[in-house]
């Protein structure tokens, strides 16, 4: 049976002083009590070491944290954090893996936890159900089977030059293949940007884009200048519906990280602009 159950810390107490006046032996006393001789013999060792002060209930919380992340490495996650306020713990391990391939970094969870101790992060709150995006019109099962291309809303750099940035990627792998800051959208440039992009990487089977110029047209079939030269090489212009960009959702949600991460607020030129891009 445990300590009488009216204040532990006066019965623990009473205790001592029963053993310390005399009163009772170790064993009367513990009987009395209703605790074990080792729960006694502790008890007097804590008098013995503080006093009445060291009767008191002590945490039960550990004096040491071996799992704790140190000094070092939660330095160089808030590191990257601080130069990139909207990353995460996947970014910043990315990050911080290319920067010290040789060290152990912790893992994800590890990483949120040091974000939301140094008060960097707010925890989200309950998100509203949704209906999922429309499924893509054409399955990626590997790179260079779909690629997405669109404009990301046209802006003004801090010159007052219009910024139109052409932006394509990779369907499967997520891949950004082209993001150029382009001053209009104009077929020879888009057609010009495609022709790099097809060099350094390939020929996709697909090309997904929504139907505004250059990409598709008011036509038969839909197909503008740009989509019959496609088809002349051996890609499938495949258009979404138009006022449907969900069905290019991944694109859609590539162009918010973007605008973060390059344009809020943007440069003060297009060179500074494609150069914010490029780094991104």
């Amino acid at each position: 049976m445990p300590w009488t159950q009216t204040d532990r810390v006066l019965e623990r107490q009473k205790f001592v002083k029963a053993i310390l006046s005399g009163r009772a032996t170790m064993t009367e006393a513990c009987r009395q009590f209703g605790i074990s001789r080792k729960t006694g013999y502790e008890v007097m060792a804590r008098h013995a070491e503080r006093g009445m002060a060291g009767l008191a209930d002590a945490s039960r919380a550990p004096k040491t944290h071996p799992n704790q992340s140190s000094p070092e490495v939660e330095g160089a996650v808030l590191r990257v954090r601080k130069a990139h306020p909207t990353w995460g713990s996947k970014k910043i391990l990315a990050m911080l893996d290319r920067e010290r391939p040789d060290k152990t970094w912790p893992a994800r969870s590890t990483i949120d936890a040091i974000l939301k101790r140094a008060g960097v992060v707010e925890p989200r709150g309950k998100r509203n159900r949704r209906q999922p995006s429309a499924p893509p019109f054409v399955e990626a099962t590997a790179p260079n089977d779909v690629w997405s291309m669109d404009y990301k809303g046209w802006f003004r750099v801090g010159d007052g030059t219009r910024c139109d940035p052409l932006t394509v990627n990779d369907a499967f792998s997520r891949a950004s293949l082209v993001c150029k800051a382009m001053v209009a959208p104009k077929l020879d440039d888009v057609r010009r940007r495609l022709e790099e992009a097809f060099d350094a990487y390939g020929l996709p089977r697909f090309m997904l884009s929504d139907s505004g110029p250059p990409f598709g047209s008011n036509g038969l079939g839909r197909l503008s200048r740009l989509g019959v030269w496609l088809v002349r090489i051996g890609v499938v212009p495949v258009l979404i519906e138009p006022g449907r960009p969900d069905q290019n959702g991944r694109h859609e949600r590539f162009h918010e990280t973007l605008k973060a991460e390059t344009a809020s607020p943007p440069s003060g030129s297009i060179r500074s602009q494609q150069a914010a891009f490029d780094r991104f």
